[in-house]
């Protein structure tokens, strides 16, 4: 569903790929000069600028560097390594995007798939620890509510709080980011028996200009987050060379993985108060009024409108 929604973001999706390609560049190309430095300073004069300085210098005045020919190299060798040093960072954030969502992990290869069941199994065993104590609290706090007795809510709000932090539904996927993504479609099955991955492409042709721009910005945003995160893995290799470039992986780690989870839970927001706000309105397009709110059966009536008749047998051989 994820990427479904991803591939639907038309022109606005290309603008903002062309305007995140120049970006990868210029963060490729800071890349290397973290690489030069920890070249020519290495650990043992790791913050020593003016050694930094002196080489700068020094790289500036050789006669390859003055010459208009040469300065055209050496402009195009870094812009050539920058935009492929940007490439690669942006193909290990699409691998992190995916194996943080992990929609497919089902089908992942035999290791990484039994790693990712025992992680669900385990995610699950605490949510489901978290859920129970939530329904306690629950059943207490309503039987002290009809005995007219005082209550703390504390305790119920806790047990949320704590079911929460695991995930929003029953977890079936091994991260908290795909979990919130997939319980979105679990909340519009559950509560209308909607089938997310066949109402959004219909969905997203009638929404209005400003919130597929939301979307989008919300998709981007997560996919912005992802590409953080590849920047700190290539910036912590760097640190054997040179330990500033440990720092910069750790302070570009930390902002990724709260900026990710962050971004997932708008997107998540923002594709569920889509669908519920405008399923009518795909369901008055496609002939069929539905006043009021929408009923537990809405999900249905509208898949058998979406639906295509299936594929009927020839009765006679076709000729050869």
């Amino acid at each position: 569903m994820t990427d479904l929604i991803g591939r639907l973001g038309s022109e606005f999706g290309t603008r903002i790929a062309d305007k995140w390609a120049s970006l990868l560049v210029l963060s490729g190309a800071a890349f290397l000069a973290v690489c030069a430095a920890a070249n020519v300073l290495g650990q043992t004069h790791a913050l020593d600028v003016r050694r930094l300085i002196d080489w700068i210098s020094a790289a500036a005045a050789d006669p390859a560097a003055t010459t208009a020919g040469g300065q055209v190299v050496l402009a195009a060798a870094v812009l050539v390594a920058a935009s492929a040093t940007g490439v690669a960072a942006r193909a290990l954030g699409s691998a992190i995007e995916r194996t943080a969502l992990a929609a497919g992990w089902r089908s992942w290869p035999a290791l990484p798939r039994a790693i990712a069941a025992r992680q669900v199994d385990r995610r699950r065993t605490r949510w489901d620890a978290a859920h129970q104590e939530y329904s306690d609290a629950w059943t207490a706090a309503a039987k002290a509510r009809a005995l007219g007795q005082p209550h703390d809510p504390e305790p119920r709000l806790a047990a949320l709080r704590r079911r929460a932090a695991v995930a929003l539904e029953q977890p079936q996927r091994p991260t908290w980011s795909g979990d919130r993504i997939h319980a979105v479609a679990v909340r519009l099955r559950r509560d209308h028996r909607l089938e997310l991955d066949r109402t959004w492409p219909h969905l997203w042709l009638i929404l209005p200009e400003q919130q597929r721009a939301e979307v989008v910005a919300a998709r981007t945003a997560l996919t912005r987050a992802a590409q953080l995160g590849a920047w700190a893995i290539l910036y912590l290799p760097v640190a054997f060379a040179w330990w500033p470039s440990g720092l910069i992986a750790l302070v570009l780690g930390a902002t990724a993985f709260r900026g990710f989870r962050t971004a997932v839970d708008g997107y998540a927001l923002l594709v569920e108060a889509a669908v519920r706000l405008h399923a009518r309105d795909l369901s008055q397009q496609l002939g069929v009024a539905c006043d009021g709110a929408l009923p537990t059966d809405f999900g249905d009536r509208l898949g058998d409108l979406l639906g295509s008749a299936p594929p009927v047998a020839p009765t006679d051989r076709p000729e050869r």
